[in-house]
C-alpha cells in the first residue's frame, strides 16, 4: 500500500491540494473495507482545475461586495427582487408560455368563396407593394359636397377615467352606399375622371400591407372607366379588434371572437361618433342635401358630409373618390374646422395583453396609444387615410370600455384625444406617398386587361394579394345586374 501511495505522491508532489485528497480517499476506503477503484490522475487534474477556476470567478464576484453581512443582506435583496420580478412576469406574460397555448394556428377562410371558373391573373407579395411610391400627387380638386354636420361638444374633452361617462345608444341611420350604386359618383363618371371609389375602399388599397384578415374588393372595368367596389355582405366597412397583435383574438363563437369583437366595435363607433355632438343645435348644411336619404326612412340621417374630391395620379388616371367627415367645431380664431370621429374599444386587458385604461389612460396614455398601434395598426392606418383624403382638420378618438368585460353590450367612455391626421401618420410611420404608388400600379395594372369584372382578395394566411378574372355576373343581385346592363347602354351610346 506504502508503493501505491508513493506513486501518487509523485506524480502528483507539486499539488499539495490533491495530496491530501488522495489521504482522505485512502482512509475512507480502508475504514470501510472496500476495493479501491481508480481514475486516471490527468482527469483528475481537469476537473480540479475547473472547479478552481470557477471558485475564482465567484469569488471575485463575492468581494465586489464589502463585508460579509452587507454581502449577505445585498445578495438576499437581490434575489428578492428577482422573484417579485418573475412572480409579476409569470402574472402578466404566463399564459404565452403555456404549453396548451402552442397549438397550430387555425386556417383562416377567405373573405369570399374560390369558385372554380375564377381565373388568378396576377400575385402581388407586400413586399414588392411596399416598395412603390408616387409623390407628385398633388393637392386634389373638390368637385362637390353633400349632407350636414352637427358640432362637436368639447365637454367630452374634459372626460377622465374618473369622470367616466355611459356610451349611450344614437338612433340614427348611417348609410354606406358602395361606388357604383352611388347616384352622384354616376354623374360625375360622365363628365369627371375615369376612376372611381369611396375612401373606405382606397384606404384598405393604400394601407393593405399592414392587414392581417382576408378581405376583397370588386373592379368593373367598362371602356376606360374603372370602377373599384365591394361585394354586398362585403367586410370593407367591417371594424377589426386587434387585428396586428401578437395574438389576435380567435376565431371560434365566443363573446370575445374575432368577428363578434368587429361587430362590437361598429356598434361603439356609430353611437359614439353621435353621443358627441351638439344633437339640439342647428347642423352646419351643404348645398347639396345628403344624397342617399329616402323619404319612406323613419329614423333621422346621421351626421355626415359626403365630399367628392379628384386626384390626378399622372398619365392620365384621375381618380374620385368620395369621402366622408363626421362634425365640424370653432378653432381658437372662431375658423371651421371638419373632423373624423373614431373610437378604440378595450374589451379585456388580461386576455388581450394590452393596458388596463381605467390604471393607465390618465397618467400613461403615450403608452396606451402605442399598444393600440400595435395591435390595431391597420384599422389606424385606414382611419387616418380617411382622414386626410377628405381633408379634415382633426382627428379625434375616444377610449372607450367594457363597463364589465363579461358583458359586450354595456360600455363607458373613458377619455378623448384629438390629432392632427397628417402628424398623427408621421407618427405611426404612415407613408401615404406609398399608398398612392400602390393605387397607381393597381390602376395601370387594370387598365391594360380587356373590359370585364375583377376581383383583388388578401391571401387569407400569407402577405399577398391576388387578383382573379371572374364572370361579369358575380356578386350581382337581378337588379344589381339591371342597372349594370342600364349603365353599359349609357356609356355605349356616349362612346358612339
Amino acid at each position: 500500500m506504502d508503493s501505491i501511495h508513493d506513486k501518487i505522491l509523485l506524480e502528483t508532489s507539486n499539488n499539495s491540494t490533491i495530496e491530501r485528497s488522495v489521504h482522505n480517499v485512502l482512509r475512507k476506503h480502508f475504514l470501510e473495507q472496500r476495493p479501491i477503484t481508480w481514475k486516471p490522475i490527468k482527469v483528475e487534474l481537469i476537473r480540479f482545475r475547473q472547479q478552481q477556476m470557477q471558485n475564482g470567478r465567484f469569488g471575485s464576484m463575492q468581494k465586489s461586495f464589502a463585508g460579509t453581512q452587507k454581502k449577505s443582506k445585498t445578495m438576499k435583496n437581490l434575489e428578492m427582487d428577482q422573484m417579485r420580478q418573475m412572480r409579476k412576469w409569470q402574472k402578466q406574460y404566463g399564459n404565452r408560455t403555456d404549453p396548451r397555448q402552442h397549438q397550430q394556428a387555425k386556417q383562416r377562410e377567405p373573405s369570399v368563396r374560390v369558385r372554380e371558373d375564377w381565373q388568378v391573373i396576377e400575385e402581388i407579395p407586400f413586399t414588392s407593394l411596399a416598395k412603390f411610391s408616387l409623390p407628385t400627387v398633388g393637392e386634389p380638386e373638390e368637385l362637390s359636397v353633400w349632407g350636414s354636420l352637427e358640432y362637436y361638444d368639447k365637454r367630452y374633452d374634459r372626460i377622465a377615467t374618473k369622470t367616466e361617462k355611459k356610451l349611450t345608444m344614437v338612433n340614427r341611420l348611417i348609410h354606406k352606399i358602395t361606388t357604383t350604386k352611388d347616384p352622384v359618383i354616376r354623374q360625375i363618371c360622365k363628365t369627371r375622371g375615369n376612376v372611381f371609389a369611396t375612401d373606405a375602399i382606397v384606404s384598405t388599397l393604400m394601407c393593405c400591407t399592414r392587414s392581417v384578415y382576408p378581405w376583397d374588393i370588386v373592379v368593373d372595368k367598362l371602356g376606360t372607366r374603372l370602377f373599384f367596389d365591394k361585394r354586398e355582405d362585403s367586410t370593407i366597412d367591417m371594424l377589426t379588434v386587434n387585428e396586428t397583435a401578437n395574438e389576435p383574438p380567435p376565431e371560434d363563437g365566443t363573446m370575445d371572437s374575432a368577428k363578434n369583437l368587429g361587430m362590437e366595435a361598429v356598434f361603439i363607433n356609430h353611437n359614439f361618433a353621435q353621443q358627441v355632438l351638439k344633437m339640439n343645435e342647428e347642423r352646419y348644411k351643404f348645398p347639396n342635401p345628403n344624397p342617399f336619404i329616402q323619404s319612406d326612412e323613419e329614423n333621422e340621417a346621421a351626421s355626415v358630409a359626403y365630399r367628392y374630391r379628384a386626384w390626378d395620379l399622372g398619365n392620365n388616371q384621375v381618380i374620385v373618390i368620395r369621402c366622408e367627415q363626421d362634425c365640424v367645431q370653432t378653432g381658437p380664431n372662431g375658423e371651421i374646422q371638419f373632423v373624423n370621429i373614431k373610437a378604440l374599444n378595450e374589451w379585456n386587458p388580461k386576455v388581450s395583453g394590452g393596458l388596463d385604461w381605467r390604471t393607465k389612460l390618465d397618467m400613461q396614455r403615450g403608452a396606451v396609444l402605442a399598444s393600440e398601434l400595435r395591435n390595431n395598426g391597420f384599422k389606424l392606418a385606414k382611419w387616418t387615410t380617411c382622414a386626410i383624403l377628405a381633408g379634415s382638420d382633426q382627428m379625434k378618438f375616444g377610449y372607450v370600455s367594457r363597463q364589465n368585460f363579461k358583458d359586450a353590450s354595456r360600455h363607458t367612455i373613458l377619455g378623448m384625444q384629438n390629432f392632427k391626421p397628417q402628424e398623427f401618420a408621421t407618427q405611426m410611420a404612415l407613408n401615404i406617398d406609398n399608398g398612392w404608388g400602390i393605387m397607381r400600379v393597381l390602376v395601370d395594372f387594370f387598365m391594360n386587361k380587356p373590359d370585364g369584372r375583377y376581383l383583388i382578395t388578401k391571401d387569407p394566411m400569407k402577405p399577398t394579394l391576388r387578383i382573379y378574372s371572374v364572370p361579369e355576373n358575380s356578386f350581382d343581385s337581378e337588379e344589381d345586374t339591371s342597372d349594370d346592363d342600364n349603365d353599359r347602354q349609357q356609356q355605349d351610346q356616349q362612346q358612339k
